[in-house]
């Protein structure tokens, strides 16, 4: 299937050829089996795979928010195995999957403020990476596939525990197709001074993508995870459903960040959620640009006394496209807050919604929350929303909600323009000042890749 996009150049949209050495088209139970044969998997895996594969079957297409009917998930390579196996040491990768990454500065991140990397190209890890020190504590860093085989106790545990198979469709696509992904484990204890960081690198045409990401934080312990994801612009329709699983841990934190750059002919369906146990907390640091469509609405269940729970985002729609975000949070235990700072900005008929879904129980007395949503257009053609849902079960609650839609004041333009900047920079100027608070959420290194796609943005230049 074709669709019409943009494609600008830019290092985000370097691709290479498509040199994978194993594609599978579409879904069905042969191409299961042939994905979990390859990988060697044991059979509980096999059997996750083909009980999703079921459900997701039975289960409807969503209807209530962007139209997806566009994708056809046969005309999707389900599975694309790029020409490299995993490997350690960076200089091992192949010269052309390593050119991409080292364009995108991965290495160099890695070198200066980063205690592990995992890299990934279509649907396997091509590399990863932790320090040694951090091996001595007891920290396990590796792709999925690994873990699997060398923590299967430790993956029972958790995998498909925060998001269960029957969640909704596209999950259930997720675990028939999983493929690549990190698993984190941090000790009890153990605090990580400096980020792991894993990027998700989507380099076919016509292809999908299904990495599965689990980090468990254990008691007294925390750390800070950064995900960064991008693909080339192609006319045609890739998709992207990914999952993620987290587990904070008594008195633990859990920092997880992730810089969203799917080119515009990306269906980006991604699915994260989190438990949190008492006094843990958890912080959200999103930053949404690119895709066709986005739907992406990461979850806090709050099962701890006293579990926290932050969220901060931003996302940035543009011509043609409908990033459609936001945040679920469950409070199911007395003394948990929540705090929500999310920010949108849309300008040439682009459209973002954000949604936004509070369930408190009531077995969560001296429940505290704070949502504070703000939209900026750029012009009259653009369109933004913000849909709250508020389930409060308990009288003792403290609940705050505040949203904004705005457009750029002519009167603050001309006030710029009569100081000597011209109308673009003006307009740039006061979108940076927009943006500031969450882009200094992000370390400096990000935050930095966050105003360049903010600038590419202004520019047109993205996708």
């Amino acid at each position: 299937m074709k669709t019409n996009i943009d494609i600008s150049d830019n290092i985000y949209n370097e691709a290479i050829k498509d040199t994978s050495i194993k594609k599978e088209v579409g879904i069905s139970e042969d191409i299961i089996r042939r994905i979990s044969k390859e990988k060697h998997e044991p059979d509980w895996v096999l059997n996750i795979r083909l009980k999703a594969l079921d459900l997701y079957y039975k289960l409807p297409m969503p209807t209530w928010g962007p139209d997806l009917s566009e994708l056809d998930i046969n005309n999707i390579a389900t599975y694309v195995k790029p020409n490299s196996k995993m490997e350690a040491k960076w200089e091992d990768v192949p010269d052309d999957i390593k050119g991409v990454f080292d364009k995108l500065g991965i290495p160099e991140a890695e070198k200066q403020s980063l205690a592990g990397v995992g890299a990934q190209f279509d649907s396997e890890m091509v590399y990863h990476n932790l320090e040694e020190d951090l091996k001595k504590l007891g920290v396990i860093y590796t792709n999925f596939d690994t873990a699997i085989k060398e923590y299967p106790d430790l993956v029972k545990k958790y995998f498909t525990k925060a998001v269960p198979l029957s969640d909704h469709k596209f999950i259930a696509l997720h675990y028939a197709l999983f493929s690549g992904g990190s698993f984190i484990y941090i000790p009890a204890g153990v605090k990580l001074d400096t980020p792991l960081q894993s990027y998700f690198r989507l380099n076919a045409p016509g292809a999908g993508q299904f990495e599965h990401t689990l980090i468990v934080v254990d008691e007294n312990a925390s750390m800070e995870f950064i995900e960064g994801c991008s693909a080339p612009g192609y006319n045609k329709l890739n998709l992207h459903a990914g999952c993620v699983e987290l587990f904070v841990g008594k008195n633990a934190n859990l920092r997880f960040s992730t810089i969203e750059n799917w080119s515009k002919n990306m269906l980006n369906l991604n699915t994260k959620k989190c438990i949190v146990s008492d006094n843990g907390k958890i912080e959200w640091i999103t930053g949404s640009f690119g895709s066709k469509i986005s739907m992406l609405y990461p979850m806090s269940i709050l099962n701890g006394y006293g579990a926290k729970c932050e969220f901060t985002g931003i996302s940035f729609a543009g011509k043609g496209q409908n990033l459609d975000t936001g945040i679920k949070v469950v409070h199911n235990a007395p003394k948990t807050s929540t705090v929500v700072n999310s920010k949108s900005i849309s300008k040439d008929g682009g459209i973002c919604t954000f949604r936004s879904n509070v369930d408190v129980k009531n077995n969560a007395p001296s429940s505290k929350l704070t949502l504070s949503c703000e939209s900026l257009m750029l012009d009259s053609i653009s369109k933004s929303d913000t849909i709250p849902v508020n389930s409060i079960e308990t009288d003792d609650v403290e609940l705050a909600h505040e949203a904004s839609v705005g457009k750029i004041s002519d009167e603050t333009i001309f006030y710029l323009m009569s100081r000597g900047i011209s109308e673009e920079d003006a307009k740039a100027l006061i979108v940076r000042g927009f943006a500031e608070p969450i882009s200094k959420s992000f370390p400096v290194e990000y935050a930095v890749e966050m105003n360049r796609l903010i600038n590419m943005e202004l520019e047109g230049t993205i996708g």
